[in-house]
């Protein structure tokens, strides 16, 4: 019978298959006791399966590579840090020892315990943590019955779960999952933003999903509008063939601006810069017609191993993105590492009870000196290869741009003084994402030549809302007036000291954003290659004189409905 669901679009994109239900975990062991001489036995039982995981996960870390390297592996290396904590391993020991629990219902008990203590925290970032508990659990607890915690044979199919982790997200993609439509999530939250990298179509926000839709069942998604239709009637599949094949001429006619200009309907040129994170990425750009590499993010190279990079590795990586693209500047993040991101080395501290606001980005970098001072020689040694700017993410004020500024100048002094070729002058940027920074941003924006902002962090840091909670899922918007309002004052602040400003965050690569970013003033973006034709469609749509005539209407809209309403009467690309 057909019926029809709606919910959010999070990525767009159209699929027509049969569904895969997959309800959500609940690990349902009956209470199961052993023998005491059964411990040893059933305890190599248990290690058995965790090192089978830990094996599993770690072959997944090594299939990955660019941008995806960075977005899952992150979640791998937090699951991996799971599996190693001896709170989880030790309670299991005894549990199973001494309680003489099988393994099964000791995994039960201990997911419980773990769970109750992190959804006890006040802090929202750790009782969202309760899911890679429940993952990291379901994946031993598969392992201990030789099954394969992974979906398989959903070549074809639409998945419909009440979640999906960013980590599962390539791999499912690469089994052949046509589209995925979860009951929760966010369109700004992490798996959203890896779905719309991979052009997986994803509906997120269904909550009659689970309950209406049952395995087999023939599915018709529609990424772009939220819309899932269950058992679609004759007229659906007309309209969904229509859907691909204009979705198919978009493409092409998206391919012919790989060579066309970034200018808007009056003349004006609006400079595309790219996201990038590896030699695909930046080969990507490159083919593209970027205007250069806006943010490249360094944390890579920290994040994938047990030890930190040495100067010569980081540096060599560095120069191949300068060379790369061949004389387009590169614009190189330091690194941003807190305690959120799974660190393996030591770097960031382990047990920072909000992260959020903790030691990272610039604050860690002034805290580890050596560290920092091995990637800033890193980076100027690469200058010599072809421009290169420096961007700072987390700054708060003056006196961290005031540090990193005397650093960067003594050591090229002494990368000058031991004979390396440094340029004479590598710009140093602010990324600004902490509200402080762009509310005082004219108390130190003599101290930096170009700046970058980043919209995600200040969004969530200005509304107080964590992108990644479905709870906040409607608050969690660029859309708010406060956000309008401080974005147009960081870019009025620099344009009015000749620095030039770029928005790197996710609302510079949404080009149904573009006609309100040009009204605020922007005139470079910085966004993934995968939406850069996308925006430069958009671009090329608009005068530019007409929408900044009616900024001032922008501005003075009270809430979310009235900003949608003026992006309504815009002209669409």
């Amino acid at each position: 019978m057909r019926q029809v669901l709606t919910g959010h679009g999070a990525s767009r994109g159209s699929a027509l298959g049969r569904a895969r239900v997959r309800l959500p975990h609940a690990l349902e062991v009956a209470e199961e006791h052993i023998a005491p001489s059964a411990v040893p036995a059933e305890l190599r039982r248990l290690h058995t399966a965790i090192d089978a995981v830990r094996v599993e996960m770690r072959n997944m870390r090594d299939r990955l590579h660019g941008a995806l390297a960075h977005e899952v592996g992150e979640f791998l290396d937090l699951h991996s840090l799971l599996l190693d904590d001896p709170e989880l391993l030790q309670g299991l020991d005894d549990l199973v020892a001494k309680g003489l629990y099988a393994a099964d219902y000791a995994l039960r008990l201990q997911r419980d315990r773990l769970a109750a203590v992190f959804e006890a925290m006040d802090d929202a970032y750790f009782r969202s943590r309760v899911e890679d508990i429940d993952h990291v659990i379901g994946r031993v607890h598969a392992m201990l019955h030789k099954r394969d915690a992974d979906l398989k044979g959903v070549a074809g199919e639409i998945l419909v779960a009440d979640s999906v982790a960013p980590a599962e997200l390539s791999q499912l993609q690469s089994q052949g999952v046509l589209a995925v439509v979860t009951a929760g999530g966010s369109a700004l939250a992490h798996s959203a933003i890896l779905a719309r990298s991979l052009h997986l179509p994803l509906v997120v926000g269904v909550p009659q999903a689970l309950q209406q839709v049952n395995d087999g069942d023939v599915l018709l998604v529609d990424g772009s509008s939220g819309t899932i239709i269950i058992e679609p009637k004759a007229p659906d599949l007309r309209e969904y063939r229509t859907r691909l094949r204009d979705e198919k001429r978009e493409r092409k006619q998206l391919h012919r601006l790989r060579r066309e200009p970034s200018r808007t309907l009056d003349g004006v040129d609006i400079r595309l810069w790219a996201n990038a994170e590896s030699r695909e990425d930046v080969t990507g750009a490159h083919a593209l017609g970027a205007a250069g590499v806006g943010l490249y993010r360094t944390e890579f190279l920290f994040l994938q191993r047990s030890e930190l990079p040495d100067e010569n590795e980081q540096f060599r990586a560095y120069r191949d993105v300068a060379l790369a693209m061949t004389g387009r500047t590169v614009t190189i993040r330091t690194m941003d590492i807190g305690a959120d991101k799974a660190d393996r080395t030591g770097l960031a501290l382990a047990d920072e009870p909000n992260p959020a606001l903790g030691l990272r980005g610039v604050r860690l970098s002034l805290a580890r000196t050596p560290v920092f001072e091995t990637q800033l020689r890193a980076i100027l040694r690469a200058s010599g290869y072809g421009p290169v700017r420096i961007l700072v993410p987390m700054v708060s004020g003056r006196e961290e741009m005031l540090a990193v500024a005397g650093t960067i100048r003594r050591v090229s002094r002494d990368l000058r003084e031991e004979g390396h070729e440094v340029a004479e002058h590598v710009p140093l940027g602010a990324m600004i994402e902490v509200p402080a920074a762009a509310i005082a941003l004219s108390c130190f924006i003599d101290t930096v030549d170009f700046v970058s902002i980043g919209t995600n962090d200040l969004t969530q840091y200005l509304l107080a809302a964590d992108r990644g909670n479905d709870a906040l899922g409607d608050l969690y918007s660029p859309l708010h007036p406060a956000v309008l309002k401080l974005l147009h004052g960081v870019i009025r602040t620099a344009r009015a000291r000749g620095k030039p400003v770029a928005v790197c965050g996710e609302m510079a690569g949404d080009p149904a954003l573009t006609p309100l970013l040009l009204a605020l003033g922007l005139e470079e973006f910085s966004l993934h290659p995968a939406t850069l034709l996308e925006v430069r469609r958009a671009i090329r749509a608009q005068e530019l004189a007409a929408l900044r005539a009616s900024a001032p209407t922008l501005l003075r809209c009270r809430d979310r409905d009235a900003i949608e309403r003026w992006l309504a009467k815009v002209p669409a690309a």
